[in-house]
This record gives structure tokens, sequence and C-alpha cells, in this order.
């Protein structure tokens, strides 16, 4: 079938099990022909194909709203929804974004970048539908790691209690980003096994109708049959007693089973959640075979093969270099205790795992929880790396607050991802971090130069024994730099004099310090003498550099690869405020007051100017005596 014809879901209201069965074929090749060239969430998509075809037959979008969670897996859905002919563009600079969006499609109807938000936006979707007395089914698509989520619970509790018509699909494939963990998943795997319940319930009960009944004590007993039993088959029957009408777990790649189980539920009063078992990557043999989530979300890579196509010769990642200096620094420190909330993968902490098993903990897609863990573990002397990405920290922040800084607890917080993340766009730009954890008490933050001083800083929010500490890294590898072989601490709150210079000064810090110093290699051939200084110490800032600063009447121009309400250059300014320098000249360069979509780095920093042209334009207007006259 032409894919790049389709222009809405309608045309599948007419075709057979065996026409449906050729479509899922020709969205698998479709995917793994496009994502080869573009990279993507190939896994998931693969693994939804039927399950999205079906919903789509079944309901009538927009007017029905079928919700993501999480939004990587909506690809299919955005093909028969009319976009195929987008996704030569997809993740790329104003191409097709990586997740729902309702800019694109009327369609897409919530936006899902985070796990395990789906189950409340679907509940508010239900509650505005019964106010407003319209007809339509809600559909929000759970992943099974989505459900470790505390939010998630949280939700399917009150839909439960409020016995709303809400039709849940639980999209099981054993599998989030990493293997899932803990009690949650254990309890599906029993669900996986424990075969058709509701044919043998609704068997059982069509028996019992059949038996005279002899006053009450008859129906008693049955009502106790039935119950027993389903304790019997379906261990702790988890959905039901919620509240839901518990369907499945059906074959999710079986369209007589999807059609058949999603047609049942749409005639079913209450919630009902249907579990469908899906294979992550089908169709694909290497990311079929996947255990370790490779095959997640991916670069380019070849058809045939399946290798992954990555630059030769890269210097190591940050998330790499990072993991791996806790790892060195556990050898000689028992101490020393490796969190992450779903991501050791990401993370890079499966060598840390390996070597340390009993020392590391993947707590699942539980962020608040895994925050909570750290501090309770630095209550009894112990030295927690809790891995986290920036975008993904944003979600505890109160537990940061209230439990780590409050306290005044030695937690390191390894924040990933820190700054602009290209590719998956505005959900998870790391770039509100500084101004969400630089007004907390006690917190010290931090952000490298290069891998070098990466690993001493690592080393140092380790000896670090006054407090919290967080350090920001990128996305992304290092510069390539030499490293020192010995580890040594930096003393908190130092800033280091990268470049000398007599007109003005740039503070920058991390992966803006490369442009920082060409921009003043370009201004000082303009007669512009440029100090540039590696601010790494986010808070607390180096006030006696700072001082110096403001004393000799130096201009100073802040970088920083984050927002500037509330970031570094806010800092400086109110440093100097409260030093009485009220008219002191400050300019800052950094992230505007909105929302970055996706797109490769460097064209995100080109349109919204954070740029060395930018920063050129800025140093000479700040010192316009000081430079050559033509």
């Amino acid at each position: 079938m032409d894919l790049l014809s389709i222009e809405s879901p309608a045309f599948l209201k007419g075709l057979t099990i065996d026409e449906l069965n050729e479509l899922s074929k020709d969205v698998r090749q479709f995917l793994i022909e496009n994502l080869s060239r573009t990279g993507g969430h190939i896994g998931p998509n693969l693994g939804v194909v039927e399950l999205t075809i079906a919903l789509h037959r079944c309901f009538n979008s927009p007017q029905d709203k079928i919700l993501w969670d999480v939004g990587h897996q909506s690809y299919v859905h955005k093909i028969l929804t009319g976009r195929a002919d987008q996704f030569e563009t997809l993740r790329q600079y104003k191409g097709l974004c990586g997740f729902p969006k309702t800019a694109e499609s009327e369609h897409d109807v919530w936006e899902t970048g985070h796990s395990s938000t789906s189950l409340s936006a679907a509940m508010g979707m239900a509650i505005a539908r019964d106010l407003k007395k319209e007809q339509s089914y809600i559909v929000p698509v759970i992943g099974d790691g989505a459900l470790t989520g505390g939010m998630a619970l949280e939700a399917l509790n009150h839909i439960g209690h409020e016995k709303k018509n809400m039709i849940v699909i639980l999209n099981d494939n054993e599998m989030s980003i990493a293997p899932n963990v803990g009690a949650l998943h254990s309890i599906l795997g029993r669900l996986r096994t424990a075969g058709k319940y509701n044919w043998v319930k609704d068997e059982l009960e069509a028996l019992l109708k059949k038996i005279p009944a002899v006053g009450g004590k008859m129906a008693q007993t049955a009502e106790r049959l039935k119950d027993s039993l389903k304790y019997l088959l379906v261990s702790g029957m988890f959905f039901e007693e919620l509240g839901f009408t518990y369907l499945g777990p059906i074959d999710g790649h079986s369209y007589e089973e999807l059609l058949e189980n999603l047609q049942y539920a749409k005639k079913t009063e209450g919630p009902v959640l249907l579990h469908v078992l899906t294979k992550k990557g089908k169709g694909f043999g290497p990311a079929e075979l996947d255990k370790k989530g490779t095959w997640h979300g991916t670069g380019p890579y070849k058809m045939d093969t399946g290798d992954l196509i990555k630059p030769v010769g890269q210097p190591p990642a940050w998330s790499a270099l990072v993991s791996e200096t806790v790892r060195k620094i556990a050898r000689t420190d028992d101490r020393v205790v490796a969190i992450t909330p779903a991501m050791p993968v990401g993370s890079k902490l499966l060598g840390f795992a390996e070597e340390f098993p009993d020392r590391m903990f993947d707590v699942g897609i539980a962020e608040q929880h895994a925050a909570t863990v750290a501090a309770g573990l630095a209550t009894q002397g112990m030295k927690p790396f809790l891995a986290i990405y920036s975008t993904f920290l944003q979600r505890a922040y109160d537990q940061v607050v209230h439990d780590i800084c409050r306290p005044n607890l030695n937690v390191f917080i390894g924040i990933d991802r820190a700054g602009l993340v290209g590719a998956d766009g505005e959900t998870h730009q790391g770039v509100f971090d500084i101004a969400f954890l630089r007004h907390i008490p006690n917190m010290v933050l931090m952000m490298p130069k290069d891998e070098n001083e990466g690993q001493h800083m690592v080393n140092t929010a380790v000896q670090y024994d006054n407090g919290p500490i967080a350090m920001r890294f990128p996305r992304g590898n290092g510069l390539g730099v030499a490293m020192d072989e010995k580890l040594k601490e930096i003393p908190i709150g130092s800033w280091e004099v990268l470049r000398e210079g007599t007109d003005v000064a740039i503070l920058t810090f991390g992966t803006t310090i490369p442009m920082a110093l060409k921009a003043a290699e370009v201004a000082n051939k303009q007669g512009v003498s440029v100090k540039v200084i590696n601010a790494r110490f986010i808070k607390p800032l180096d006030e006696a550099l700072l001082l110096d600063l403001l004393k000799d009447n130096m201009p100073i121009l802040t970088i920083e690869e984050a927002v500037l309400q509330g970031g570094f250059g806010s800092a400086v300014l109110e440093f100097a405020h409260d030093q009485g320098f009220y008219g002191h000249a400050i300019d800052r360069m950094g992230i505007p007051d909105c929302f970055i979509e996706h797109g490769s780095v460097n064209a995100l920093l080109e349109e919204i100017g954070l740029t060395e042209e930018t920063a050129v334009r800025k140093l000479l207007a700040m010192t316009p005596k000081k430079q050559k006259r033509a």
C-alpha cells in the first residue's frame, strides 16, 4: 500500500484481516527504511504496529481520544493520520516531531515526552466529556514500564474510584527503555501466564445462573466461588481491585484478538484495562533480539546488517566518562552507591552494575522515589550517586528541596543531558535545571569545561562532605583532551581564567566555552582585549574573582546554554546589585523565554542567537571606545 497517500485512518474500516496484515508489513518496512536514515525510536514503534492499526479501526479519531504514553511509540499513529510524507524530516530542524504534538495534527490530543502522564490527562478529558454531556471514547495507551511511575498509579486509583468510562490499553512488551524492574513488573508477569480469566469467569457465571436459587445462601456461595476463581487464576487481581474490568492478556500482534477485545471493551461500563502483549522491535531481527535497550532509540543504521552508523574515533561519551569515574572511585570507597530512574543504559551504568551489583539500583520510572532513596542512603553515611537526565530531574524537584537540600545531605546528583539535546526536542531540552536548583539553599552546582575537568569534578563531588552537590554535563561526546591519571579535588566555588584580557570579561562554563574563546579571538583582532573565565561553579560563585571584575569596572558578558530567567547570568546580576554596583555593564546570552523545539543543536543555537557572532557583537557594543578605528 502507498502509505504516503494516507490522509486519515478512515480507510481502515473497510479492510479485511488479511489486508490489515499486509498493511502491517508495509508499515514495518516503511519504518525500518526511513529510520535507517533519520534514526529514531524504532523498537517501540515496530512493537505497536497492529495495536495502533486496530485502535484506529475501532475508534474514530479525533472525536475519540487516543493518548500515547510515552509518546515515542506514536510513529505508526502519525503514519495513519496522514504524516508519512514527512518522515524524511523526523526529529530534524523544522521537521516532524518524534512525539505527539498538537500543532502537527488534530489527532495528537495529548503531548507526551515524559512517561506516566497519559492516565491523569485521560481522566481530565473523561470528566470534561461527562460534564459537557458528550459521547466519545477515551483511550490512553500506556507502556508497562510507565506503570512504575507514581503518577500513573495515582491516576489508576482515581479512575477506578470514579468509575469513569475509559479504555486503558496496557502495552506490555516487558521493557520500557531498559528491562523493567519492580514488583509491578512481577505482577504483570504473573498476569501474562494467567490465561483467559474473563472467558472462564463468564462461563462460570452462565453455569451458576442455571442452578435454581435456594434463597440468598446459594447466591452468596456463587459469589464466593467466583471470587475464589478470580484469585486462583489471576494473582492479586491488581487492576480489578482498583475498580477496573480487566481483559487479557491478549496477543498484541493478532488482529482477531485485538478487534474482538476492543469491541468488548467498548460495550463495557466503567473503566476497562486491556492488557496487550507485544514484542518490542517486531519484524526487524536486531531490534527483536535486543535485551539491553540498544534499539529503543538509535541514530542511523545499516538496514541489511543492523550495524549502527557512528563516527569512528570519537572521544568518550560524557555519560560514560562520569559513570566510569564513579565506578573507579567505588573500587576504593565502598560507600559509593549508584541509583538511576530506569536509565542504566542511557546513563552508561551497566559496567558499574556488573562490577557492583549490590550497589547499583535501578528504581524504575520513579524519579521522586530515586531522589529520596538517595537521601535515605546519605543519612546512613553512604555516598549516593543519583544519575538522572536534566529533563527528568524536573519531576523530582520537591524531593531535592525537601529531602536532600533541607537536611543538607551528601547526595551527588549527576545531571545528564544538560543543555540542548537536539532531536528529542522541547520535552527533553535540559535547560531549566540551573534556574530550579540555584535558588535552593545548601546546593552546590557545577559544570566542567572538558572531560578531564569532568573526572576531577566527579571526584570532588564524591569527596564533598558538606551537603548536596550536582554536576551538569551535556549529551554527546567529550572534546578529546588528555586525561590526568590521578584524580584531584577542585576547590568549591573556584573559577579559572582561560584567557587574560583587560577590556571586557566573558563568564561562561561547559559547552559554551569553545564558542566564547573563538569570540574573544575575533574581538581581539578588532581591538578589544577579552578575558575569558571558566565559571565552572554556578553556585557558589567565585565571589572574590567576580568582585575584582566589578571593582575594575570591567564590563561582563555571561553565556550559558540554559534559560536566562533565574540562570547563571541572573546570579551575576544579583551579586552585582547586592554589592552596590548598580550601573555596572552586564549583558547576558542564553536560552530565551520559550520552549526550544527539535533539531540539531547547532541549528537551534543559531535560531536563538547563542552564537559566536552574537557574542562578538555584544563584546564590541560593550567596549565602543576600545575598537580599532577604520
